[in-house]
């Protein structure tokens, strides 16, 4: 029988944070392209933070655009703010707390620093990054980050009850988180069977299959035979570059890098595109997904990409699965469309050759 660490002096250290906050306004800060793992975290945190007196907003700074993700939302009634370029307020809020992230994935960090917002936590399941210093942190080797929540709500940071609505769409949300990032359970570690286990009896079943069965929309499918199309195999790895997207079209990246996945042969999947932002910026947005044990996708992603002149990692991840995001900086913008094919065909093959690098394959000439 697998133990479970005693994970009780985390949970304590979260309550103790949250005392004699009360009157405080928290940021609860959600990376760019949220995810249902991500955003269960900041509706648990939301009702925690609740239960003591503080409020809080769910704010991120891209778009949410996956099907399920918006259905998610809007199903479970979760209230979430999208902040665009504009600059956050001095002293709108009294601190930021990071979920299922640690502010590599999120444009919002140099904004809350310059409105002087300090970070009082951060709560991840991610490779350890170090671009915060919060007060509190609690990283762990965990399937999902959703597990961690429930986790600290089995100790006392909530009490659930069936009789309210509120807490059995958190228990909805928080089970889809755990589903979702565990690929079905399929790799999920002991804390996430657990905390399953003990959502379970919260559920409302028939709103978690409506947000499952969620349908892809004709993008999408478009999107994935574009990476079908442009996939380059070697020796397990699958890399596929495709193009410009819109940034409401992002959340399609990870989903093609699941199902080329799915190919005999192919143990890694990375699909990368250009991803137009709604503030005229633009950026290479890249997914990968992995059956290989010894990957590491973070490492792996950090060794082949680098850092920016910042020193944050342009990617990074987790057991299974990584992403990352070069900005283009001044060579973002709309140009004609012989400026745009030669800016793309340059940064697919720059992408490329570091990926080709990094696995000791020299490119053949049907790759250039």
């Amino acid at each position: 029988m697998v133990e479970i660490e005693d994970t009780t002096k985390q949970t304590q250290e979260f309550l103790s944070l949250l005392e004699g906050r009360e009157g405080e306004t928290h940021a609860i800060i959600l990376q760019d392209f949220p995810d249902p793992d991500a955003i269960s975290c900041a509706f648990a945190y939301r009702l925690i933070a609740e239960e003591r007196g503080i409020e809080t907003d769910l704010i991120y700074g891209g778009r949410v655009s996956h099907q399920e993700n918006i259905a998610m939302i809007n199903l479970l009634n979760i209230e979430l703010i999208e902040w665009g370029q504009e600059a956050i307020p001095s002293g709108k809020y009294d601190g930021s707390v990071f979920v299922d992230n640690q502010g590599t994935t999120v444009n919002l960090v140099d904004r809350l620093d310059a409105a002087g917002v300090p970070s009082i936590a951060v709560v991840d399941h991610h490779a350890k990054q170090d671009r915060l210093t919060p007060i509190f942190q609690d990283i762990r080797i965990v399937g999902a980050c959703a597990s961690i929540f429930v986790d600290y709500i089995s100790k006392g940071a909530l009490e659930l009850k069936t009789s309210k609505p509120e807490h059995r769409r958190l228990a909805t949300a928080l089970m889809h988180g755990i589903i979702s990032e565990t690929g079905s359970m399929i790799t999920a570690l002991p804390l996430d069977f657990r905390a399953a286990g003990l959502i379970q009896p919260f559920i409302d079943n028939e709103l978690l299959v409506e947000i499952l069965h969620q349908q892809r929309s004709h993008r999408v499918m478009e999107i994935i035979r574009m990476a079908l199309e442009n996939r380059v195999i070697r020796e397990g790895y699958c890399f596929s570059g495709i193009g410009y997207l819109r940034s409401s079209d992002r959340d399609a990246i990870p989903q093609a890098a699941d199902f080329l996945l799915t190919e005999a042969t192919v143990h890694t999947a990375i699909v990368y595109g250009m991803v137009s932002h709604s503030h005229g910026g633009e950026s290479i947005n890249g997914s990968l997904r992995t059956t290989e044990v010894a990957l590491g996708p973070d490492s792996f992603l950090k060794d082949a990409l680098g850092k920016m002149e910042s020193g944050t990692f342009y990617g990074g991840g987790k057991s299974t699965a990584g992403g990352f995001s070069i900005p283009l900086g001044f060579l973002s913008g709309q140009d004609n469309s012989k400026l745009s094919h030669l800016k793309w065909k340059a940064y697919d093959e720059k992408i490329r050759k570091k990926f080709f690098n990094k696995i000791g394959v020299v490119e053949d000439k049907e790759d250039e």
